[in-house]
């Protein structure tokens, strides 16, 4: 019985969720489709290609070979699919360990599609600038940390055998535009599902345990329970899927300021937790690294910054760190 009134009460919002959905997937392609073209004109004038040899000693620095920094360099102003492409171009000549694509693949993991995750986060608060720097310069300290603690311990120094080649990909503007038709209707589909799936899990009140789960880490680095909603969304489905929801989240007036900010923050180190780790696994990097580090390393982060917050002013932290602007949420209230 309990089961059919929920079917019922789903067919009753059937026409609303549909619509709620579509407002959602509005305000991603809005960001989306300018960001994207500006993208495919930066690939296709070359500008990437430039930016990835100004990174090449950068990345020598945290044990690479400099033609990674084309495939970080891809990644950071794409997307992991592309930049997968370009490293599979590169690492049949490069002869790297599996130690050394576990180090690309983690920075991938920390900083990727920044113009338009970096964007999504900002309409929800967060600023721009910040959020760039803690993901650019968290992936370089991320890539300094395992090179180390690899090398000193002699860990995956065997060499990297490719498990996956997802071929060439066509550049022209046609396969482009259809790409992006493919997913604005992916993304309409993945957040009516997400919309479904929110509902069916309130209802079975595993949104609650799941709540009950992620509370004590949030407490642990300092945050509100009130977080762990828009945080888990961010965690399993990405900032780019997710971010409709994200942005809607942090506008409804539901959490504080600086629970939106720590919320984002932490998600921007540690996001997508299933497909892309999935992924960069599949390229041939290391769970230690692409999983467990990244976690463990996002959440010492966040710890920090929340004590590091409770010295800043409150004028100090719209100045620089938020947007008071985006959102109506909460005062900041206590840390």
């Amino acid at each position: 019985m309990e089961f059919k009134r929920l079917i019922d009460s789903l067919n009753e919002q059937g026409k609303p969720l549909l619509v709620e959905a579509w407002k959602t997937t509005l305000i991603l392609v809005k960001i989306v489709i300018p960001i994207s073209i500006a993208t495919k004109l930066m690939n296709d004038w070359g500008i990437i290609k430039y930016i990835g040899l100004g990174l090449g000693p950068v990345m020598e620095c945290v044990g690479l070979p400099g033609s990674m920094g084309l495939v970080w360099a891809t990644a950071m102003i794409t997307n992991l699919y592309a930049a997968i492409i370009v490293f599979s171009s590169l690492a049949s000549v490069e002869h790297l360990t599996v130690a050394q694509v576990t180090i690309i693949a983690t920075m991938m993991l920390l900083a990727h599609a920044l113009p338009i995750e970096l964007r999504i986060a900002q309409k929800a608060g967060p600023r721009f600038r910040f959020m760039f720097l803690l993901r650019v310069f968290g992936a370089l300290l991320v890539g300094l940390l395992l090179n180390q603690i690899y090398l000193r311990s002699g860990l995956l120094q065997t060499e990297y055998v490719a498990l996956w080649n997802p071929g060439v990909s066509d550049p022209s503007w046609k396969t482009w535009a259809v790409d992006q038709i493919k997913t604005i209707l992916s993304v309409y589909g993945i957040i009516l599902s997400l919309l479904f799936v929110v509902r069916l899990l309130a209802w079975l009140r595993i949104t609650a345990l799941l709540t009950r789960i992620l509370e004590p880490v949030l407490r642990m680095m300092g945050m509100s329970k009130d977080a762990a909603p828009i945080t888990i969304i961010g965690m399993t489905m990405g900032i780019g899927y997710g971010g409709g929801l994200i942005i809607r989240e942090a506008k409804s007036g539901a959490l504080s300021k600086k629970d939106i900010f720590f919320s984002l923050s932490f998600m921007g180190l540690m996001h997508s937790m299933i497909e892309d780790t999935l992924l960069m696994l599949l390229l041939g990097g290391h769970i230690s690294g692409v999983l467990i580090f990244r976690f463990l390393f996002a959440m010492l982060v966040v710890f920090v910054m929340v004590r590091l917050m409770r010295r800043v002013s409150e004028r100090t932290f719209t100045r620089y760190f938020f947007r008071t602007s985006e959102m109506k949420g909460k005062n900041s209230g206590p840390l």
